[in-house]
This record gives C-alpha cells, structure tokens and sequence, in this order.
C-alpha cells in the first residue's frame, strides 16, 4: 500500500488534478502510509482522494468513509463551536469566564475573559499535577484541574499553545453554557447539520471504521524535505522544565491513541476523529452553505474567526505563532492557503482550513504522523498544490 506503486482512489473536478499528483507523490516520496484528502470549493467538493491502508501497521486498504484521529486539528472544530454560540447570543466572548464557570476564578484567574481563553491568552498552558489518560477523560476532574491551576502568566497578556488544557477549558465552557457535554453538542450542531462525518467521542457503532494510527519517520528520500527545528525549539522540547514539555505533557504517560476508551472520550484539543471531508465539510460550511443547504456561520461570525488576537513569539511552541480566537492563522508557522486563511493542523499529520477569498475548504487525514507539530510536509506539498491549480 506504500510507495510509487500506490493507487489513488477518488475523483477530482477538472483543473484540480495537480492535488492529485501531489496526494499520490506524498506515497511515493514522502513516506505516506495511508491517507485521504477532500477540497470543497464555494461548498460543492471538487476533489475526494484516499490511498494506502487503512492502518499505518496494516495492509487492508483505506475506504470511502475510513476516518482517523486528528489530534489538534480538533481544537479548530471545537473553537467554531463557541463561535456559534457566542453568534446565537449565548455567549460574550468579553465576559470573564468566572460568568459561566464560577470555579474559574480560583488562583488569580478572575480576570481571565472569554475570548482570552479561545485566543491561548489564558496563561494556564500546564497543570502543576497531570492527569493520567484515565482522569484526562473524565470532564469533571479535567475541569477540576484547570479550574484550580494558577497561571503562568496574567491572562491576556501573552499568548502560549494550550495544547493538552484546551480541552478542560472549552469543553467546559460548552457544557455550562448549554447543559450539554460538548461532544454531544458538537454532534446536534455541528456535525449533523453539516452532514459531517466527525466525532468527539467515538461511538462504539463507528469504531470499525476508525484506523490505527502511529509515528512514522521521513524516508530518506525525502532529503532537504525533512524538517530541522531551530535549536531553541529543540531545547525547549528536551528540558522536561519548559512550559513546551509541560504543556504536552499535561497528561502523562501519552493516551494509547488507538485504545477504544480513549477515542470514546471527549477531548477537544486532540482526540476528534473525522474523516478527510468531513473536516473539509464543516470549514466549508463556516464560509458558504455547502451543498446548497446549511451555512453555519455567518459573515461577521466568519470574519471574528480569523480576526488575529495572538501573534508573535509562542510561550509553549517557542517560535511566532498566529491565532484568531480559536482558529490558527496564515503565518510561518502554519502555512495555509493565502492570508486570509482560518483552521488548524493536527501535530504531526491532519490539516484543516477554510480560505473565504478563494470558496476553499480543505481536509487532510493520515494514520502516519511525523515529528512536525504546525507544518506537516505531506499537508503543505498538498497546499502547494492547491495554489497550483487555483493560479495562485
């Protein structure tokens, strides 16, 4: 299933076929195990492609409909939620979040607002005691924790990677703001109207459908294609100290990321699970109404999501790291499609975004995941692409 020899499956619309030459150059250079990729433009999809297996250990093929954990790539679902909500009235992204979650304001958090929650502004990108995998998918002692966490900045003054809390700290505010546990909620607004396949909390009916995922290295082939982190980036990761290695390590050991009970838990910094169109589905109903029916958000909800709140150095990530409230930005660090660009990566692999200027929304899974954390070469040689064939 792996190499030159790979048969790319699915269709693309005409003047669309150089994301094809690049999906299938990702197999046979770039070290892809399987994968799939889904381009909508002005909501009608204009390209649907998958290769490979289905298991990055496996040899039974990739299918229509087979779905892969997305890691972070969750977090840019999760935060268009609060975005609907904040639309629907229910939400003011400039009250304190102590409004909502009075628990909140413990430890020098009473200030902390909203939108710098969404934002990574919240200062609370580490907990002082982890949670094991097992407490991190409890919602209440994960909220609990953040809830008791001091920060380690005053919030809204900077910005850093809430790369493990992002979960506690949405998750909770979805479900004291609707009642409902924020998978839940995702699932009746999100992706059912959308027509989505994407999960938060995997139900046991759809986990046949769900691969193995694991790491994998870059071939050497690949050459000058595989990345070297700036050594600053390399020492924070390796200084158990750093607020980086604190930050992803907020639950230890690491989630088996393939056992049943982690992906039927609800963590919106990085266990959904979708699909490749799926992803693209839901940002293309972000910009537009996809497939001539629902529009989730509209105009002014669309330009707030990728309106820039945090920009410059990242305390967490260690290089300069653009957000709206949610979403990540266009920037060096994640390049998207143009600047205009809103979405988010999963570390490691899953891509997804929206370009309103272009109509283009984009969704790219793998069960094979790299040492990148914001700029996966696979995802990026398939952006390339996408300009291509747009005159870009």
């Amino acid at each position: 299933m792996e190499g030159a020899d790979v048969v790319v499956n699915g269709t693309v619309a005409e003047g669309f076929e150089p994301v094809r030459e690049a999906f299938a150059a990702n197999f046979a250079l770039l070290g892809e195990r399987g994968a799939a990729v889904a381009v909508y433009r002005d909501g009608r999809r204009v390209a649907d492609l998958w290769a490979g297996a289905k298991d990055v250990d496996g040899t039974a093929p990739w299918e229509p409909g087979t779905a892969q954990i997305v890691r972070s790539a969750t977090k840019g679902v999760v935060a268009a939620g609060l975005l609907l909500l904040h639309q629907r009235g229910e939400l003011d992204l400039d009250a304190p979040v102590g409004t909502y979650w009075p628990e909140y304001k413990a430890a020098g958090k009473e200030r902390t607002l909203v939108r710098h929650l969404l934002a990574h502004r919240a200062g609370v990108p580490v907990l002082d005691r982890p949670l094991t995998p097992a407490e991190a998918a409890d919602p209440d002692l994960g909220a609990a924790a953040v809830a008791a966490q001091a920060p380690v900045w005053e919030p809204g003054t900077d910005h850093g990677y809430h790369a493990q809390t992002y979960s506690w700290l949405t998750g909770e505010l979805v479900r004291r703001v609707t009642g409902r546990p924020v998978g839940e909620w995702l699932a009746a607004e999100i992706a059912g109207p959308v027509g989505a396949d994407l999960w938060l909390g995997l139900p046991a009916a759809e986990q046949g459908r769900v691969g193995r995922v694991g790491d994998i290295e870059a071939p050497r082939s690949a050459g000058a294609l595989k990345l070297r982190p700036k050594r600053s980036v390399s020492a924070a990761y390796a200084d158990p100290d750093s607020l980086t290695r604190r930050a992803f390590a907020a639950i230890t050991p690491l989630p088996d990321e393939n056992d049943p009970a982690y992906r039927a838990a609800a963590l919106p910094a990085s266990n959904g699970i979708a699909t490749a169109d799926g992803l693209a589905r839901v940002y293309a109903s972000l910009i537009g109404e996809v497939d001539g029916g629902v529009r989730l958000f509209t105009p002014e909800t669309m330009d707030l999501a990728r309106a820039e709140r945090s920009a410059g150095p990242d305390r967490v990530l260690v290089v300069n790291t653009r957000f709206g409230l949610g979403h990540m930005l266009h920037g060096s660090a994640s390049p998207l499609l143009a600047p205009g660009s809103f979405g988010h990566p999963g570390r490691g692999g899953a891509l997804a975004f929206a370009d309103p200027e272009s109509g283009i929304a984009f969704g790219y899974v793998t069960n094979g995941f790299r040492k990148s954390v914001t700029a996966d070469p696979r995802a990026q040689a398939l952006v390339r692409a996408l300009k291509v064939a747009l005159g870009a």
